[in-house]
């Protein structure tokens, strides 16, 4: 999809990817909306990129969203929510809250926008996943379990969404104000946390290339891979290597 004129709505687009994601989508000539529970950073993020500011809580009310984007040619669902810790001591409502913010939102938005785009022909749905739904992560079951929700939901818009483009992205470590957020910092020297703007990179390249998947940085495949050819290799390598 050439994205010169394209009306692009992104959620999360106060900070890190979103934000990211949003000015490259700028620099393209994209018309943004842009959605986000902060609304002062939201603001700034629509002043540099000349985007509409969308301020509100995506699980409230998607429809509403959805009326105030109006006509949307590319869905880059990037809003998230992160928990860290073992499941027996998650706080009462997070579980909720994490599928509310990052399986169900952005499956609802689809609803609501992916009959015009079948419609007109056009369009792409962009879901930022994580390359915990695709491999699982100790003390994080929920959030992995969001984001495999997420995959899977892709996998099967595919067959159906004829004439749309769907993707998703699979970032690995994101140097953005995740991981304060979900409760426990990362501090492991490898991998390496890449700059959100690495991922809003490969988002842009997606939509305009029609790519399917995209991993984030690109050697996260193999591991991937290697959970699905030999499950049990993985899973010695996992519990031997694996930190939260």
């Amino acid at each position: 999809m050439d994205l010169a004129g394209a009306r692009v709505l992104v959620t999360g687009a106060s900070s890190g990817i979103g934000a990211a994601t949003a000015e490259a989508m700028a620099r393209r000539g994209a018309r943004l909306a842009l959605a986000g529970r902060d609304a002062a950073r939201l603001a700034g993020v629509a002043e540099r990129t000349g985007g509409r500011a969308l301020p509100g809580d995506l699980t409230a009310d998607a429809a509403d969203l959805a009326a105030r984007a109006g006509p949307v040619d590319v869905l880059v669902a990037n809003a998230g929510e992160g928990w860290s810790g073992p499941l027996t001591v998650m706080p009462d409502g997070t579980l909720e809250r994490l599928v509310a913010v990052n399986l169900t939102a952005p499956m609802r938005l689809t609803r609501l926008l992916l009959p015009a785009m079948a419609e007109r022909g056009r369009g792409h749905l962009v879901y930022v996943a994580s390359i915990a739904g695709a491999l699982g992560v100790r003390e994080e079951a929920v959030y992995a379990a969001t984001k495999a929700g997420l995959l899977a939901f892709a996998e099967s818009l595919r067959y159906e969404a004829r004439g749309v483009g769907v993707t998703v992205v699979l970032p690995g470590v994101v140097d953005t104000p995740f991981f304060e957020r979900r409760g426990r910092p990362y501090t492991r020297s490898r991998p390496a946390p890449v700059p959100p703007e690495r991922v809003a990179a490969a988002v842009v390249a997606a939509v305009e290339r029609g790519r399917a998947e995209v991993y984030v940085p690109g050697w996260l495949r193999v591991p991937a891979r290697l959970r699905g050819a030999a499950p049990g290799t993985f899973r010695a390598l996992a519990r031997r290597f694996g930190r939260p």
